[in-house]
């Protein structure tokens, strides 16, 4: 496959993150920018719902309006911060990336709920407002498997359900549940690599939108732009 001309990276970020990106896509859009006309996007845990939106051509108004208003919608999983206190102390402790991956795998599975991953696919499926993958350019969104805490990196040729992707995708664990696919479990991409910029190798021009690049010391940003 040859390299691409232009390259969009969305980082993760959270329910706020998700938001800043949307309505800084949808602001630009609306001067005549559309950051979805990217030869490739990559789209990471935040990153992914809204680079699948953008990448397959929605309307990012709709992002304005909060998830769960309508009686009849699904609802958000609700997050457990004890559980995620875990994770954020294995990410800490200085473990190589792997074995820091299995056992965040491992807090991921203890809070596996089949209706849980449930209302959390249709939910992302909500937001990115289709299950189709884009066809006009190339969409990459990463997880990482949660027993073997391997990365994978998805496309349209995975056969992979595009709002299973995303939700996986942004399955941080204790704010969301793993997501099944194909009889594994998978969780957050920014696990693989933060905001997943290596992924864009060839690329003539990359533009990072990264709504956590200021919880970084400053010296890693500084060799990050290089």
């Amino acid at each position: 496959m040859h390299s691409p001309d232009s390259a969009l990276v969305l980082g993760p970020g959270g329910l706020v993150g998700t938001a800043w990106m949307a309505g800084l896509a949808h602001g630009l859009r609306g001067l005549g920018v559309d950051l979805g006309a990217a030869d490739l996007i990559v789209g990471t845990s935040a990153g992914a719902i809204v680079g699948a939106a953008l990448a397959t051509g929605q309307d990012l108004a709709h992002f304005a309006e909060p998830i769960g208003s309508h009686s009849d919608g699904p609802r958000p999983p609700q997050a457990d911060p004890q559980r995620m206190d875990e994770v954020f102390a294995v990410l800490g402790a200085g473990l190589p990336p792997v074995e820091a991956r299995r056992r965040v795998g491992r807090i991921a599975l203890d809070t596996a709920n089949p209706e849980a991953e449930q209302a959390l696919v249709a939910v992302r499926r909500q937001l990115i407002g289709t299950d189709t993958w884009p066809t006009e350019r190339r969409l990459l969104i990463p997880a990482v498997e949660t027993e073997s805490g391997e990365p994978v990196v998805w496309d349209r040729g995975s056969g992979v359900p595009l709002a299973a992707a995303v939700a996986a995708s942004s399955a941080f664990p204790g704010a969301a549940p793993p997501v099944s696919v194909g009889g594994r479990h998978y969780i957050d991409g920014a696990l693989r690599a933060g905001t997943n910029v290596d992924l864009t190798a060839g690329a003539r021009t990359v533009v990072v939108v990264e709504p956590m690049v200021r919880q970084a010391p400053a010296q890693e940003v500084l060799v990050g732009l290089r």
